[in-house]
């Protein structure tokens, strides 16, 4: 089945659309990557959803706008995809849609909100679209996130020593081995933050980390990040933007005078990688296989390489899956397993209390024809 993936994350920098070839042949799924295109938001977009988020407030009537214009974004992006990727001949879209709302309390999730209605995909692009893949698994007792564990363990099965594989997004998360799974903590989300506040002109993020190699880390504003008790909890765990965002890092700076936005930047590159580096050492990790847009930042990933001395960084497009492309690739995974009927979810990862089928499907223009169920779940992702 060729197979569109399409995801936006906390980032909300652009929606990525990931077209693949998808076959199960044994106990092992086989991935042909076909290639990315990458659809920024538009600015009014963008800026809508910017004052949407946490620590901001909106109506119903905004969220009814937001959800009508992320999906017709959404569509965009797969109409172009099946274009220029697939030749036309895509036979199913798989959508992660746009988070802007993760509900956890007290180490639980009782509801998770993403936005981009997938009726605007279908009509746009005539083909089914699965999305809503996170509900599923937070109504199985799970934390939602982060769904791309299963593909992390079926994709790094049979490497030596304990690898791990790791996402640098606006949070943060990571997979080993044994099936542990959670959010690090921020990824770029509080640079980002600091970059719109400090950067002059609105910049969005601290490009090449430029900033951040301009400053140096302030100890005093380490600690207190650092004293974020979040980082102590035990995995499963999630967190995001409802936490780490513009007014968490404002509390931050309080009482600390007024600090040049170069340190600023590099206080919080240090941030990221020790809370990563951390996790890493956490899991007993030998082997880090990186992906996001957080690895495009040359001082984060110096910074998270000396934190872990001797367990190499590597980016995950060594083994095939480009760090850009491979969420969305994950979430094409997601989506053929789902119109399949197999389980997405490890129980191990999210804290579920069983695997689940995840997400709705949305019939294309000539209606609904799932494939054959699959016989049983594949045990390997080979990337071809």
């Amino acid at each position: 089945m060729r197979v569109i993936g399409l995801m936006s994350g906390t980032s909300y920098d652009a929606i990525d659309a990931a077209a693949a070839d998808l076959e199960l042949v044994g106990d092992a799924l086989v991935l042909r990557p076909l290639g990315m295109v990458s659809e920024p938001y538009d600015e009014e977009l963008r800026g809508a959803l910017a004052a949407a988020l946490p620590p901001g407030s909106c109506s119903l009537g905004e969220v009814c706008r937001l959800d009508t214009r992320i999906g017709q974004a959404f569509a965009a992006a797969a109409v172009r995809a099946d274009r220029e990727l697939c030749d036309g001949r895509a036979e199913l879209v798989a959508s992660h849609g746009q988070t802007v709302y993760h509900w956890a309390e007290a180490g639980r999730v009782h509801g998770t909100l993403q936005l981009g209605q997938p009726a605007w995909i279908a009509e746009a692009t005539g083909l089914p679209v699965a999305a809503d893949f996170r509900p599923r698994d937070v109504a199985a007792g799970g934390q939602g996130a982060p769904l791309v564990s299963l593909v992390d363990l079926l994709w790094l099965r049979g490497r030596p020593g304990t690898p791990v594989a790791l996402n640098i997004g606006g949070i943060a998360n990571l997979t080993a081995p044994d099936g542990t799974a959670f959010d690090t903590g921020p990824g770029c989300a509080l640079l980002d933050a600091a970059a719109r506040a400090f950067g002059g002109g609105g910049t969005p993020y601290d490009a090449d980390g430029a900033l951040a190699a301009r400053g140096t880390v302030r100890p005093a504003l380490l600690r207190r990040l650092l004293a974020e008790p979040y980082y102590a909890l035990p995995p499963p765990k999630t967190t995001g933007k409802e936490l780490f965002h513009s007014g968490y890092l404002r509390r931050a700076l309080s009482g600390l005078g007024a600090l040049p936005a170069e340190d600023v930047l590099a206080t919080l590159t240090r941030l990221t990688a020790e809370t990563v580096a951390d996790a890493v050492r956490r899991v007993g990790g030998t082997e880090v296989i990186a992906s996001g847009g957080g690895t495009r930042n040359p001082v984060l990933m110096r910074d998270l390489r000396e934190r872990l001395a001797r367990v190499p960084v590597r980016g995950s497009g060594e083994s095939g899956l480009p760090a850009d492309a491979k969420e969305a690739y994950a979430f094409a995974v997601l989506g053929f397993l789902t119109v399949h009927g197999l389980p997405g979810t490890v129980p191990a990862s999210t804290g579920a209390r069983h695997p689940s089928v995840l997400g709705s499907v949305t019939p294309g223009r000539d209606g609904l024809r799932l494939p054959a169920p699959g016989r049983r779940a594949p045990r390997r992702l080979l990337v071809e």
